[in-house]
């Protein structure tokens, strides 16, 4: 099966939309994570309550 006559047919139609989809949404994905303030982390000592 080649790639132009597959891409013509109702699957491979939406084949490639859900292809399109996935990748927007991944493009979506990637720009939050990019804006995303990074979280402060607790150490186990003040998890713990231990002292130094």
């Amino acid at each position: 099966m080649t790639t132009r006559p597959f891409f013509s047919t109702t699957l491979g139609r939406a084949a490639l939309a859900s292809i399109l989809a996935m990748a927007a949404m991944n493009g979506v994905a990637l720009t939050h994570q990019l804006r995303a303030q990074p979280a402060l982390l607790a150490s186990s000592a003040a998890i713990t309550g231990e002292l130094a």
